[in-house]
């Protein structure tokens, strides 16, 4: 198991107390409060050191899964939550690993759950050992033994449906690797009255009607039994029981007897026997009687007879003589006597099972049977002796060989002549009279003559639990327990080979003529041998309680739990575990799960674990009366000091978790602070890289556009140009045609016939020059027109691209160059680091107004926060104390800036270090907050008084100056408000609560150089304490309590004699002046 994986430990997150040995404080109310609350918590175990309780819960709960095996499985006992699996693991691992045979001693009343408890453990050690197929056909024969001892010796009662009829004891033998090899079965005290009446509401032997409701067919009609005929010896009373139950219940007891080793002719044997028994309830006896006067009885019907003897194999006439007459022998006579109906009657009890015993091994013993304590003592430590009810005397009233009750009735059974019940009563009275514990009304103690409670034929027994009333009638009877020896001939003669096994001294050439043991010698004996069995082995205690009455869950009946707790002798258990050592745990987990509170220890220790314990104990400063040191464990004597470790674990777990928890958000944060950087750097490259493209993109398209316009200008400048030219040559043209034309007539003028002009006249030839020359002037305009139309037509195009978007983009430029300037700027014009310092930059630009003042917040935080971690914890501590005090007195009282500027030191005297106050110190255990000497005002007159002030984590603390007695000692709790003045003074009241043992006195006045300390302090120690704020008054008038009066203390302006030290003054009962200067 790894070091610090999770536990659930007893002490973990337990419902009430897991240990009644911690249980505080330790009465019957608390105990049976403590059983109660865990019961309705479905918490059913509990422990009393390492003996286990257990509460039926009368319902199924999941806590016995293969999970929870295995979760308990190689456990410290207190390691976990307390369960029945925990005792026995500690008791299976006692046997493997050190050779210690163990017994777990189950006991209770009916109904408590002993037979659960104990199939409880065998299914745990079966679980937990080892593995094979030999191993896991042993292990399942101990689990099947369970339901056939259950058929055989179990019936229901009025208090329980599955009531075990018997003591039963199982020897679970081992071989030296904890593997099982088998098993040994001993019963004890078998009710073997129950086959032939039982009390009204309950009824047989399960057996009996599992054969009827279940077994097949062929074998009912084989035993000529039927399931719907009346048979005397299932009857309650007279209700007529029918046989429907469920056949699988019948088959599972066949299936386990096979598993347990049964052949199939052994099993059929078995069934045909208590077929046979089942018949014998049926024969009825008549009485008769004989000419001699003596009575006889003789069988009603013989019909029945005939079917026992036709099963059993028996002659009808010997077993009808046998169940008439018996045979005395005395030396060499026999004398013949009869039986009256009575004595036959007795024979069917006595014929029901016998049980057989083998050679033991080393072994785990289970005892599921009441009334068996062993004492137990372990080395390593001094033990005292503890004074306690030694139930000693009761068993020798009982068991004591000469004047015992026991041996007064096998006395009065061997006794000749007329024995009787009442002679055996007058018996006890004459014997027994004297004895503390023993009352009847007819003994010689005249103190019971008149108690009408106790009748005349009856005695009670004064048990260390209560007192118990015992019927003498049918005792002698039920002691005598006599097989007479005809029965035992007679059935030896059957040729059935299982009864005539049963009865091996009917064999007549064994005869033997000792009268056959009573049945409270084999008591004894039985019970004797049981002890020395049981001595010889490690003993682990299982206490069943029954919760109630009902057999019904969720139900718990105190009355009912009381009773049993006292007769069990549970307190005093727990009585006798506390006057010793409370808790007892080994070093190695003690210090594993209380390390964590010494540094030395913490978080591993290399020594020894006993050293590690020591050592964390002494640093703990646990007084040493209340531990000491065993051979493996530690021994915690008184509860309160376990809690006390617990709480101071438990506050320790939470700092560590705190500290985890620190750690761990640090971590959480730094890494995510570098995946954030990381991040950050992936994107700003991406976003370097994007943002260049597209600058770049941004560059070439202004490129383009400047490309573009300069292109268009020079294209228009160019064809601005030709088209000047062009009107040049035209222009040029048109003068030299002109300048040409008037050559020509001046030729024609001079030379009419040198030339030839084809026009008929002159008037033509002007009209076809104009033509021409407007059909010149359309070509030039629609020229003129078609080039504007194709420089508009170009210009609109490279608007519609460019020249739209060119004042935003030129305007977001302009504005992050400016927006780069103003960080630039701001770079080299940054303040200091002061938190003080309020000088700022000016702001360059309007329209970063906003952004100027939140870049002025955000620098003046971060350099707070620099500051700040700059604090060590101390530092930290005052400064929020000096904040605390701003808050309660800035602009409120007028002496509170001039305490800014002093450091709270709180200690003023030292006195851990002073020897004068040694005493002081030594009475005061607890961490000094505060330690000043102020003066306490008077009550009487106002004068002022020296008193050492101490605030301590729970209390207030007034000591004289001078010898450093306690004086008055207030718990924080009590102080309920504190007043003082606004103006320039020391003087403050100390309320307190009414009613309180502080109060008696009064509330207090005092006068201090550090009142604003003070009362900071004072408030910020209650808050912590009691998680409510202290009140603090500020007023120039307030009342105070002084013993049963109301003083007014009132606050005046004026000159002092005494310079500027305030001075305060009685004027009257109810008038108390401070005047102030």
């Amino acid at each position: 198991m790894a070091k610090m994986e999770v536990k659930t430990s007893l002490l973990d997150d337990m419902i009430g107390v897991g240990d009644m040995v911690l249980l505080e404080p330790l009465n019957e109310d608390s105990f049976i409060n403590n059983l109660k609350k865990r019961f309705d918590h479905n918490e059913v175990y509990t422990y009393i050191g390492s003996v286990v309780i257990s509460i039926n819960p009368y319902r199924p709960l999941p806590i016995y899964t293969p999970e929870k095996v295995e979760e308990y499985r190689n456990r410290n006992f207190y390691e976990l939550s307390p369960h029945i699996f925990a005792l026995s693991d500690e008791a299976y691992r006692s046997l493997r690993d050190q050779d210690k045979d163990q017994c777990i001693l189950i006991t209770g009343e009916s109904g408590a759950g002993k037979t659960e408890a104990s199939k409880l453990v065998m299914s745990y050690v079966a679980a937990v050992c080892g593995k094979g197929a030999e191993v896991n056909q042993v292990k399942e024969q101990l689990l099947q033994s369970n339901p056939v001892l259950e058929a055989f010796g179990n019936a229901k009662t009025v208090r329980n449906d599955n009531s075990s009829r018997f003591g039963k004891y199982m020897d679970i033998e081992f071989d030296f690797k904890g593997d099982p090899l088998g098993g040994v079965i001993s019963n004890y005290l078998l009710e073997k009255s129950r086959v032939v009446k039982q009390p009204r509401g309950e009824r047989n032997f399960h057996i009996f009607y599992q054969i009827l409701s279940g077994a097949s067919e062929d074998f009912l009609c084989k035993c000529d039994t039927c399931a719907f005929f009346r048979y005397s010896s299932l009857m309650d009373h007279s209700t007529r029981v029918l046989f429907s139950g469920k056949c699988s219940i019948f088959q599972i007891i066949v299936n386990a007897m096979q598993i347990v080793g049964f052949m199939d002719h052994e099993t059929q044997s078995v069934f045909e026997v208590v077929a046979a028994v089942l018949k014998l309830g049926n024969i009825e006896f008549k009485p008769e009687s004989r000419v001699n006067g003596l009575d006889e009885s003789k069988i009603k019907d013989k019909n029945e007879l005939k079917e026992i003897c036709e099963l059993t194999g028996i002659d009808q006439s010997v077993l009808e003589r046998a169940f008439s007459f018996r045979t005395v022998e005395a030396k060499q006579e026999k004398v013949s006597t009869t039986l009256n109906v009575a004595q036959s009657n007795i024979f069917i009890a006595l014929c029901f099972l016998k049980a057989q015993t083998k050679v033991r091994k080393k072994v785990m013993g289970v005892l599921d049977i009441y009334g068996v304590f062993i004492n137990l003592t372990l080395p390593g430590i001094e033990w005292t002796h503890i004074e306690y009810f030694n139930n000693a005397i009761i068993c020798d009233l009982i068991e004591n060989n000469q004047t015992g009750i026991l041996a007064m009735l096998d006395e009065e059974c061997l006794r000749p002549g007329t024995v009787t019940d009442d002679t055996f009563l007058e018996k006890l009275n004459q014997v027994c009279a004297t004895h503390q514990h023993f009352e009847s009304r007819m003994s010689k103690c005249s103190r019971f003559l008149n108690d009408t409670t106790l009748p005349h034929s009856c005695f009670r027994i004064q048990h260390y639990a209560g007192k118990v009333m015992y019927q003498v009638e049918g005792f002698v009877d039920k002691n005598n327990d006599l097989l007479y020896r005809d029965l035992s001939q007679a059935m030896w003669k059957a040729s059935h080979s299982l009864i005539k096994a049963l009865f091996p001294e009917g064999n007549p050439a064994k005869i033997n003529l000792k009268r056959p043991p009573t049945a409270g010698s084999q008591f004894k004996a039985s019970v004797a041998t049981l002890m020395k069995n049981l001595q010889t082995k490690n003993p682990n205690y299982i206490r069943c309680i029954k919760p109630n009455d009902k057999k019904a869950a969720h139900i718990f009946n105190d009355a009912l739990v009381c009773h049993q707790i006292r007769y069990l002798g549970l307190l005093e258990n727990v009585r006798v575990r506390r006057a010793g050592y409370a808790f007892r745990q080994a070093y190695e987990p003690c210090l594993e799960r209380y390390k964590m509170l010494c540094k030395q220890t913490w978080p591993h220790w290399r020594g020894p674990a006993r050293t590690g314990v020591e050592v964390l104990f002494n640093e703990l400063e646990i007084p040493e009366e209340e531990f000491s040191f065993g051979r493996s464990k530690i021994f915690i004597r008184n509860p309160r000091t376990l809690f006390k470790l617990e709480d101071l674990r438990k506050q320790r777990l939470e700092d560590l978790a705190t500290l985890i928890e620190k750690i761990y958000r640090g971590w959480k944060c730094r890494t995510r602070f570098l995946l954030m950087k990381k991040s950050q750097i992936v994107i700003a490259a991406w976003f370097r890289r994007y943002a260049q493209q597209k600058k770049y993109q941004k560059i070439k398209s202004s490129a383009i556009i400047v490309q573009s316009y300069i292109r268009g200008w020079k294209a228009r400048e160019l064809l601005r140009e030709l088209k000047h030219q062009k009107r040049c040559n035209e222009a040029a043209t048109i003068i030299a045609a002109y300048w040409h034309g008037t050559q020509v007539r001046k030729c024609n003028l001079f030379f009419p016939k040198l030339f030839y002009i084809p026009f008929s006249n002159t008037s033509q030839a002007r009209r076809e020059l104009r033509r021409l020359k407007e059909e010149a002037r359309n070509k030039h305009a629609i020229a003129v027109i078609w080039a504007y139309w194709l420089g508009y037509k170009v210009r609109r195009e490279y608007r519609k691209f460019f020249r739209a978007n060119a004042g935003r983009k030129i305007y977001e430029f302009t504005l992050q160059r400016l927006m780069q300037k103003y960080f630039l700027e701001m770079k080299n014009k940054m303040p200091s680091l002061s938190p003080i310092d309020k000088n700022w930059p000016a702001r360059p630009y309007l329209f970063l107004d906003s952004t100027h003042k939140e870049l002025k917040r955000i620098f003046h935080l971060w350099r707070c926060k620099k500051y700040r971690d700059q604090f060590t914890d101390q530092q930290k501590l005052i400064y929020e104390e000096k904040l605390e005090a701003s808050e309660l007195f800035k602009d409120k009282k007028a002496l509170y800036p001039a305490s800014v500027g002093q450091p709270f030191q709180g200690a003023y005297l030292e006195i851990s270090k002073n020897p004068k106050y040694k005493k002081l110190k030594d009475a005061v255990d607890e961490k000094i907050i505060i330690a000043e000497v102020v003066n306490k005002i008077n009550r009487a007159n106002g004068k002022a008084t020296s008193r050492i002030f101490l605030l301590t984590k729970n209390n207030v603390l007034l000591a004289d100056q001078k010898s450093g007695n306690i004086k008055s000692e207030v718990p924080l709790g009590d102080v309920t408000k504190v007043s003082m003045s606004s103006q320039n003074d020391g003087f403050f009241a100390v309320h307190l609560k009414e009613g309180s043992g502080a109060a008696s006195k009064g509330d207090f006045l005092f006068s201090s150089d550090h009142l604003i300390e003070m009362a900071t302090k004072l408030y910020r120690t209650t808050l912590s304490q009691t998680k409510q704020k202290l009140n603090i008054e500020i007023s120039d008038e307030f009342l105070v309590q002084f013993r049963q009066d109301k003083v007014c203390v009132k606050f005046i302006q004026g000159s002092q004699k005494n310079g500027n030290v305030p001075t305060c003054k009685r004027k009257n009962n109810r008038l108390l002046e401070v005047a102030v200067p």
